[in-house]
């Protein structure tokens, strides 16, 4: 399974980094989260030769801009995950049929969400299942990465968690997970990848994950 890094803070040589996230899932052809710019997004994805007319799927985490920015940019997309606590302002920029989020659900075979999560900034984030085990991916896990992980430890086994962590440093909590990925808005990567060590691994716009 890959999971293709298209917008992140950080950039590989060639590609174009900006505040925000989006992630690519390959086999599944699902696009989770847009980044903050459309432009930027539909030149890296250019670049990392994904095609905008195949993605089947979007997944929103959040109602924040740096996460539902890009989704201007695509078009044709049939269906739009959201959660329950979007705006009609924003579901009516999704050019696509929007499916609202309110609980734990399956989206496709082998991927579910959690469902809304959280209380004042309310988040969804994706559980992926692959042959080493479950893929946690989160947009800035405002509900507390330990929370998330909690709850997708209901679908089985983790073996890797993917995306921004936001304020999370509570690294014991984690500490059984195979490999750990810090995107985004993850404010202690030093303290991770120390924890961790080759556990660890960088984030960027360009960076292919394959598990």
């Amino acid at each position: 399974m890959r999971f293709a890094i298209v917008c992140d803070n950080e950039a590989l040589k060639g590609y174009k980094k900006d505040w925000g996230f989006s992630c690519f899932i390959e086999e599944k052809n699902i696009l989770f989260d847009t980044g903050a710019r459309g432009k930027i997004l539909m030149e890296n994805m250019k670049r990392m030769k994904i095609d905008a007319e195949k993605i089947d799927v979007v997944i929103l985490s959040h109602n924040h801009w740096d996460h539902i920015g890009g989704l201007s940019a695509l078009k044709n997309i049939p269906i739009v995950y959201v959660p329950k606590s979007f705006s009609n302002k924003i579901r009516k920029k999704c050019d696509a049929i929007v499916h609202e989020v309110s609980e734990a659900e399956r989206i496709l075979d082998g991927v579910f969400t959690t469902g809304e999560m959280g209380t004042f900034i309310k988040e969804q984030s994706l559980i992926v299942k692959t042959s080493k085990g479950n893929v946690v991916l989160t947009g800035c896990a405002h509900p507390g990465l330990d929370e998330i992980v909690k709850k997708a430890r209901e679908f089985g086994e983790i073996y890797a968690v993917i995306g921004g962590f936001h304020a999370f440093s509570d690294m014991t909590s984690i500490a059984d997970i195979p490999l750990i990925v810090p995107c985004h808005c993850s404010c202690y990567k030093k303290k991770m990848k120390k924890f961790f060590r080759e556990r660890c691994i960088e984030c960027g716009a360009g960076k292919i994950i394959e598990i």
